[in-house]
């Protein structure tokens, strides 16, 4: 009995010992031979632009999304800003060296056609004066009867008033002169605000200073940006809407009277010039306002926003060239009303495949491959 028990005992342990053995020389995960991960490659072909070789098992994530021609609505919108209209703005200068001796309106103020603005201190006024003073009076002799020279005196006699109206005084202030004085008060050529006020009295002046800049705000000028794509859609005499945050209750009419003929390099966008009526001046410059207007009905491309990379200042989208290749290009971009996409201007064509969802990791093999970190 007791030499079965030890025989039983002893093939237990033998067994037990082949099985230990057979667990201690079992391979591990790490023993087992994995198949090689695919690494992202650039691929150079002459005359085309330089691809990323990837396969879709490196990004999961990764998804191709079309680039899409969408429906324009016939209203364009864009944002502003309000100016003076140049043609109704007047710089008062003085055409003279002398001093300030009187101040007559200050800055803001309001001042109507012919009203005393500045009287200046020059003997330049005086010297003119009399001069005219006394070719005036040759000229009263001359014509004389038996003198025979009236059109020498006529001749004198303009040349005078010539040399006044280019010191700035007009017609009505010239037949008032009546002696020589080194004082001559300055008025408003226009209508309209003071904007600018350099005139402070006792300070000297030189020829060609700006005492004053008017502006009336009757009309104002509203320059907006508008895309290059959306350039055929405008044009000269195209009536608009203007809307500011001061007013948002009112709307001012207006109509498109320049279109820039130059194109920002950086946002591709042109100006417009807008021609704005202003019942009470209640529209100031530096405004922004909101501007709608009226167009024919059009067609833009848009693409997702996670299409997107930006670097460097510029945007970036990864476009399908097959065979498990990308192009890596630059793209310009607008606004767009429907939110999550942008509006393409330039860089992406309709029909176009783009990565999406996994765009920055796209971009971080992309530089892998170029041996640098984005």
């Amino acid at each position: 009995m007791n030499t079965r028990r030890t025989a039983l005992a002893c093939g237990l342990m033998l067994l037990l010992g082949q099985l230990t053995c057979a667990c201690g020389n079992s391979p591990t995960g790490a023993d087992i031979e994995q198949p090689p991960v695919p690494v992202a490659r650039l691929v150079h072909q002459p005359g085309t632009a330089e691809l990323l070789q990837l396969q879709h098992k490196q990004v999961p994530d990764m998804s191709l999304t079309v680039v899409r021609e969408v429906a324009l609505p016939g209203v364009l919108n864009t944002t502003g800003q309000i100016s003076f209209d140049d043609r109704r703005v007047a710089n008062i200068i003085s055409r003279v060296s002398g001093r300030i001796e009187r101040v007559f309106v200050s800055q803001w103020d309001y001042v109507t056609r012919g009203q005393p603005i500045v009287t200046l201190y020059s003997p330049d006024f005086m010297t003119a004066e009399a001069e005219y003073l006394q070719a005036k009076a040759g000229a009263s002799t001359l014509a004389a009867p038996g003198a025979g020279n009236d059109d020498f005196g006529r001749s004198m006699l303009e040349a005078a008033r010539r040399k006044l109206e280019l010191l700035g005084i007009d017609s009505e202030q010239i037949a008032q002169i009546k002696s020589a004085a080194p004082f001559f008060t300055m008025r408003a050529p226009i209508s309209g605000s003071v904007v600018q006020n350099q005139a402070l009295r006792g300070s000297a002046v030189n020829p060609g200073d700006v005492l004053y800049s008017l502006g009336t705000l009757d009309e104002v000028w509203i320059t907006a940006d508008i895309y290059e794509d959306d350039l055929a859609r405008v044009k000269v005499g195209q009536q608009l809407e203007a809307v500011t945050t001061a007013y948002p209750e009112e709307v001012f009419h207006g109509t498109i009277a320049r279109v820039s003929p130059n194109i920002d390099l950086n946002t591709h966008t042109a100006q417009i010039r807008c021609t704005v009526k202003n019942p009470g001046s209640r529209l100031k410059p530096q405004m922004l306002a909101q501007v709608r207007i009226v167009v024919r009905p059009g067609q833009a491309l848009v693409v997702p926003l996670d299409a997107l990379v930006f670097e460097a200042d510029s945007y970036f989208a990864y476009v399908d060239a097959g065979g498990d290749r990308l192009e890596r290009r630059k793209v310009v971009i607008g606004t767009w009303s429907q939110r999550g996409y942008a509006r393409v201007l330039s860089g992406l064509l309709s029909g176009d495949r783009v990565v999406t969802n996994a765009t920055m990791q796209v971009n971080e093999l992309w530089h892998e491959a170029h041996g640098e970190r984005s």
